[in-house]
């Protein structure tokens, strides 16, 4: 039943936070129809939370992150990653560097999330982004977002500071407690007349997971796209060679 090329390789550049990547991987399995184990795809996932705080690097203008980040990139290289991605937003302001420094591909979640939002064309008014400090201030959604003709809604800051606690909480093992504070920042949003909303912080959904209560907006979580366009990239790179061998 496997539809994936055995030499193929999924490289995920984690740690940053370790939940966040274990949910990720949980998602390509989940994502895989399968029978067996030898159906799913091999994955190598290279998981350091030792990496320096993004945000507070991005917010400062520190490169402080990038060393580890490189080393683990160049630790997926060496093991033969054919396809990579990274489950943190804010460190996709390092993943320029990271393309030109390792040669890996790299799966980019903000182009995925721009992407969907262009298939789903007229049907949103308004985007609303949340995220970390340090992300919303690289413009990488907004900049992004606008050149694809979206109004984009931005947090004001107490907006930000339920978002920041919600963050806060799952990193702390309690995402229930976050799902309280991403409640809220997520009926602002509303109340702002965001039609839709990206959690681009991958902490966010798994405190989305316990939101329930008033309606609201609907919510985008950019780490589906990109699960869904690992798969792709697997079986299309099968379907490539099969073409080939057929010719």
């Amino acid at each position: 039943m496997s539809t994936f090329r055995p030499d193929h390789l999924v490289g995920i550049l984690g740690g940053m936070g370790p939940a966040a990547t274990a949910a990720f991987y949980t998602k390509l399995i989940e994502r895989t129809q399968a029978s067996r184990d030898q159906d799913h795809l091999r994955v190598a996932i290279w998981a350091d939370p030792t990496v320096p705080d993004r945000v507070g690097a991005v917010l400062d203008g520190s490169s402080a992150p990038y060393p580890v980040m490189l080393a683990g990139a160049r630790r997926l290289h060496a093991l033969g990653a054919t396809v990579t991605v990274m489950p943190c937003h804010t460190a996709h302001a390092f993943l320029p560097a990271l393309v030109d420094d390792t040669g890996l591909r790299f799966l980019d979640m903000v182009a995925e999330t721009v992407a969907e939002l262009g298939r789903r064309g007229g049907a949103i008014a308004r985007v609303g982004l949340l995220g970390t400090r340090g992300l919303i201030s690289t413009g990488l959604y907004q900049d992004r977002l606008r050149e694809a003709q979206f109004d984009v809604v931005l947090p004001t800051e107490t907006t930000q500071a339920q978002v920041d606690f919600a963050i806060k909480k799952v990193k702390q093992g309690d995402s229930m407690a976050a799902a309280w504070h991403l409640g809220k920042a997520v009926g602002a949003m509303t109340e702002a007349d965001a039609s839709l909303v990206v959690l681009a912080c991958t902490e966010l959904p798994l405190a989305a997971r316990y939101l329930c209560g008033a309606r609201r907006a609907a919510l985008l979580d950019p780490t589906d796209l990109v699960a869904d366009a690992v798969i792709r990239e697997c079986r299309s790179a099968r379907a490539a060679r099969t073409s080939r061998t057929a010719d």
